[in-house]
């Protein structure tokens, strides 16, 4: 097969980010918005992260044009600026976040099978596993027949999930009522549910709304393989501009239809529960279908970010040099089988540890900051190197605003999530230490080595205080 026919082309490259980043957690987002803020506070909160999420994607844009050279997705960068282990552990922390979310959308696709079918219970018991182990491999077989094939499979999955999404903005949108969206729209009233201050408001909705935007990047990661370099930043804005308007009147239309304290009241997926009131039953199956569609594209979209971040990882020398091998259909075969034997091991898991899904989910979560960080502190000392404004005031602004933004998530997420992006970082340090003997390269240079003591010490602060997260 020729090479190129593997090449992703723009339509494909949005599908694969939108795909990833609409997941299921679109279904109940009108219920994690109405438990932390009230309608002016979620307004506010949306507004601070297009802003911050929106700076971050003008990023990745710039230092796509900028540097041409780094296209083995957005580890590159910290490899670059800061060298081997830091672009490392930016590549670990990545993989390791896609590979533990997928391991979750098994969990999370038969959960919602169990509506239509209740033996599978909550997606965690022994058939749901089988089941999901079923799927896993079927997408393993899938992808090892060739990347385009399944990018197209991606978005016809990606098409029939947003149907809906759609057909619920469009309910809502016709029940929207003006004065249900204003009956309490800072969370003042005393009979209402006490949700803080308006600033504790806008702080607890970052814990929603950055969630929401994981799997950003998702075109940048696959640059390698886009048909033309500049669709790689256009899918990437482009598939920003297209969730950030599908979350925003989500939310928005929903406490226009429903109070807050009923819709954080809502079972699980809450969409549905809200087209029931509209539709009656057919509602929500509707809904759960889906919920199944959306998951199942997160999950495929979710393998193929994981394969090509170790696939890229491996020609850069930071993995072994078996990932590197490919099939026939130039599929990256060794990186993808043993991301599936990986997520295989963690369904497991999952009978056998009471909550093991809340914690691996927030563990999945929080990781993804660590290379969005490294990615901005690239372009600073970008910025640096060349003094500044040689490439104008706006590229400057932009990184900063994305800094700032970021540095707010850390802190709006709280004391938990830092913890699990401590646990994090040290478990790869062995496979890092292979591959560096295996390619006959010294181990760490004299910052590394500093670099590697300051992990550790934050590994055992992880450690210790880890019942700070199971304890949530």
């Amino acid at each position: 097969m020729d090479k190129n026919q593997q090449k992703i082309g723009l339509v494909a490259l949005i599908g694969i980010m939108v795909s990833k980043v609409v997941g299921s957690g679109i279904f109940n987002l009108m219920k994690e918005m109405g438990r932390v803020a009230s309608p002016g506070a979620m307004l506010i909160g949306w507004l601070i992260a297009f802003l911050g999420m929106g700076a971050f994607v003008l990023v990745l844009q710039h230092l796509n044009e900028e540097r041409p050279d780094l296209d083995s997705g957005i580890f590159a960068y910290a490899q670059a600026g800061f060298g081997d282990y830091v672009g490392f552990n930016s590549i670990w922390a990545y993989w390791i976040s896609n590979i533990i979310g997928n391991a979750a959308y098994g969990t999370l696709f038969f959960g919602t099978v169990s509506f239509f079918f209740p033996q599978f219970g909550g997606g965690e018991n022994l058939i749901s596993v089988l089941g999901a182990s079923m799927i896993l491999w079927l997408i393993h077989y899938k992808l090892a027949k060739g990347l385009s094939s399944a990018a197209l499979l991606n978005t016809v999955v990606l098409i029939a999930k947003i149907v809906p999404i759609l057909l619920f903005i469009v309910i809502i949108f016709f029940g929207f009522k003006q004065d249900i969206f204003n009956q309490d729209i800072w969370g003042n009233l005393k009979e209402n549910l006490v949700v803080g201050s308006v600033t504790d408001q806008v702080k607890n909705t970052m814990l929603v709304t950055v969630w929401a935007f994981v799997g950003i990047e998702g075109a940048v990661v696959f640059s390698g393989r886009a048909k033309r370099r500049s669709d790689v930043g256009k899918a990437t804005l482009l598939g920003f501009i297209s969730v950030s308007m599908i979350y925003l009147m989500v939310t928005v239309l929903a406490y226009g239809v429903m109070s807050r304290q009923e819709l954080a009241a809502l079972p699980n997926p809450a969409m549905g529960y809200i087209l029931e009131r509209f539709l009656g039953k057919v509602g929500a199956s509707i809904a759960n279908a889906g919920v199944m569609m959306s998951v199942f594209g997160a999950w495929l979209s979710g393998t193929m970010l994981a394969q090509e971040v170790a696939y890229q990882a491996g020609i850069q020398g930071l993995f072994p040099k078996l990932f590197t091998k490919i099939n026939r259909h130039h599929v990256p075969i060794a990186a993808l089988t043993v991301t599936t034997l990986i997520v295989q091991c963690l369904f497991f898991l999952f009978v056998m540890v009471n909550g093991a899904y809340s914690f691996f989910s927030q563990l999945s979560s929080a990781v993804i900051l660590i290379p969005y960080l490294l990615v901005v502190l690239f372009q600073l000392k970008e910025f640096h190197q060349k003094k500044g404004l040689d490439n104008g005031l706006k590229p400057l602004v932009l990184t900063i605003s994305a800094f700032v933004y970021l540095m707010w998530v850390f802190y709006a997420s709280g004391r938990q999530f830092l913890i699990l992006d401590m646990l994090t970082l040290l478990p790869g340090v062995g496979l890092y230490i292979y591959t560096r003997k295996q390619a006959g390269k010294v181990i760490f240079k004299k910052y590394e080595w500093l670099i590697l003591a300051g992990v550790a010490i934050l590994f055992i602060y992880g450690v210790m205080n880890i019942q700070a997260v199971l304890g949530n």
